[in-house]
């Protein structure tokens, strides 16, 4: 974007906001939203790239001594193995496998048989891109992977087996794109489009598209082999794991070409092969099984105690087969809604104002699901996604992705984008609110309380030394709070990157750190419990957490000259302050 561009749109997100904000200017006067400065009360130690945090008990301190506590590390370990033991597609066999065992720990946990904690199913027709229409959904069938393999011949040596599966938990299964067809198949090898003749099976580094595999099939390829990693899947350790790293890809419904995913290494052995012998030949197979069936999403309720008709929802995708991704969201999740099912019969938490909705399912979909049937008005949405990695072996650490606000336009320190890159966002999609700056203290609270901790049972964490290294970046999108974003709902996203292992054969149980999963998990329902229970004495904390916020944004703008965007984020913070002061301040719907 040039400069001409980034100020007129940031003119047009400045006209966005004010707006929103006058739209509510006369429920509470807007010189009465602002604190003056304060540099002293910022919560420390806090590792947080991003805006402080302000000392205090309200807020997510209420819930996340309590929460963390609860969480039962052994349980949520058993439950991530269980889970990236299966290859998750949409309702394949290990989606139901998955959420039959959610369903079963929810019942013994207290959901489907109490008023207060509901339990059940949404179902949905299962569609997907089609390879006759790439562009929208269709009907479809569940894909489940059965066995694949690849191997290579060369000369008068024994074929070489590069990758090969037999069983959902083996380290190869995802050589097999999803929606890969069953195919038994031999040919010579060409390593490009344009060596490429019929009968051949095409080999590329470059990622197996629809364009890619098109022009294969329509020159006659039998099949096409891609050894294709993005660009943040190199090792943080400089080891070169990642080449023997397979790609998780997937394709349109109706792929007529198979399509085997291997690794660099593997690539590496096929130019090998052919240099000494141009003769060489791959031998692939590929067994997939298709079941008809519909698409499920489980669903737990803990009903609000006096606004049960207002929900805070939090999502975890079940699909895709990573252990991170998204194993550790799942059990991390289920830990959560089973931990504060206890904490609330015991007494030791009292019920929140506002119902709290677990949501486990197809990523988007789920969501989608849930806010298309339900009666209740969604106050916010938070998605639970990637949470566990162990920094030591993945180099991620927790981010916060808020939704849509001036940094989204054009951001600076120390806010940055991801390596996932940003997206293009619309003026009228900046609507202020407060949910970034409560998930902000939410991090500073786990925090606390982990810097404090010492080193207890095995699997237990031992501390962070100097607090929870955290950061936050602008809207990227790609999970399920865009499904709320969508809707005006305001969303936040809690994920890790960059993960090298992320989407590849390498996510796999031994890059989960439950400690991770712990605190992040912590995190997600403090936040979740802080916005369906807030108090008003929550409020001078939010606000001066917000001034902080807000010194260090304008501050950055000015010292670049961009009195525009310096200017959008002072009215961002008005609105959001209006947002955080109706929402603790409790108001019911009719003076709002």
């Amino acid at each position: 974007m040039n400069e001409a561009s980034k100020r007129s749109f940031l003119a047009l997100a400045l006209a966005a906001t004010v707006s929103a904000c006058a739209s509510r200017s006369q429920e509470i006067p807007l010189e009465a939203l602002a604190i003056p400065p304060q540099k002293s009360d910022a919560l420390a130690p806090f590792r947080h790239r991003g805006p402080a945090v302000a000392a205090g008990e309200g807020g997510p301190a209420r819930f996340a001594r309590a929460v963390h506590r609860a969480f039962d590390v052994r349980r949520a370990h058993e439950l991530v193995a269980f889970i990236e033991a299966r290859y998750r597609a949409p309702a394949n066999q290990g989606y139901e496998e998955v959420l039959e065992r959610l369903a079963a720990e929810l019942r013994a946990g207290g959901f489907g048989g109490d008023p207060r904690f509901e339990l059940f199913e949404i179902t949905t027709p299962l569609e997907s891109r089609t390879w006759e229409n790439p562009t929208a959904r269709a009907p479809a069938q569940a894909w489940t992977p059965e066995s694949g393999r690849i191997a290579l011949r060369a000369g008068d040596s024994e074929e070489v087996v590069l990758h090969a599966f037999s069983a959902p938990a083996d380290r190869d299964r995802v050589i097999l794109p999803i929606h890969c067809p069953s195919a038994e198949v031999e040919g010579p090898i060409a390593l490009g489009l344009d060596e490429l003749a019929e009968g051949e099976i095409l080999v590329i580094d470059a990622a197996p598209r629809r364009s890619v595999l098109a022009r294969a099939h329509a020159l006659g390829g039998r099949a096409v082999v891609s050894s294709y990693l993005e660009s943040y899947n190199v090792d943080p350790r400089g080891e070169g794991r990642e080449r023997d790293a397979i790609g998780f890809h997937s394709l349109p419904a109706g792929t007529p070409l198979p399509v085997i995913m291997i690794s660099p290494r593997s690539h590496e052995r096929i130019e090998e092969a052919l240099a000494s012998d141009p003769l060489a030949r791959l031998a692939i197979e590929s067994r997939v099984r298709l079941d008809s069936r519909e698409l499920r999403t489980l669903v737990a309720v803990v009903r609000g105690s006096d606004r049960p008709g207002e929900a805070v929802a939090i999502a975890s995708h079940v699909q895709e087969p990573g252990a991170c991704d998204n194993a550790s969201g799942v059990a991390g999740l289920l830990e959560s809604a089973l931990g504060l099912a206890a904490l609330l019969r015991s007494g030791e938490l009292k019920p929140p104002s506002r119902s709290l909705v677990f949501l486990w399912g197809d990523e988007f979909r789920q969501s989608t699901a849930w806010l298309e049937r339900t009666d209740m008005r969604p106050i916010a949405g938070l998605s639970s996604d990637m949470t566990g990695e162990s920094r030591e072996r993945t180099g991620a650490i927790l981010l916060l992705e808020r939704m849509p606000d001036p940094a989204a336009l054009l951001p600076l320190p120390p806010d940055e984008h991801t390596p996932w890159g940003r997206r293009e966002v619309a003026a009228d999609s900046l609507l202020p609110n407060g949910v970034a700056v409560i998930a902000r203290c939410a991090l500073a609270d786990v925090a606390q309380i982990e810097g404090g901790m010492h080193a207890g049972a095995e699997g237990e964490s031992a501390g962070t030394a100097g607090g929870w290294e955290t950061a936050e970046h602008p809207y990227e999108g790609g999970s399920d709070h865009d499904v709320f974003i969508e809707r005006k709902v305001p969303a936040a996203l809690f994920w890790h990157f960059t993960d090298f292992a992320y989407h590849t054969s390498l996510d796999r149980l031994e890059m989960v750190d439950v400690a991770e999963m712990r605190r992040t998990a912590a995190a997600i329902l403090s936040t979740a419990l802080a916005l369906a229970d807030p108090k008003p004495t929550d409020l001078d904390r939010y606000l001066r957490s917000l001034n902080h916020e807000q010194n260090l944004r304008v501050a950055a703008a000015e010292e670049r000259g961009q009195a525009e965007l310096a200017n959008a984020w002072r009215e961002w913070c008005k609105g959001a302050r209006q947002w955080l002061r109706v929402e603790c301040l409790r108001l019911p719907e009719s003076d709002r």
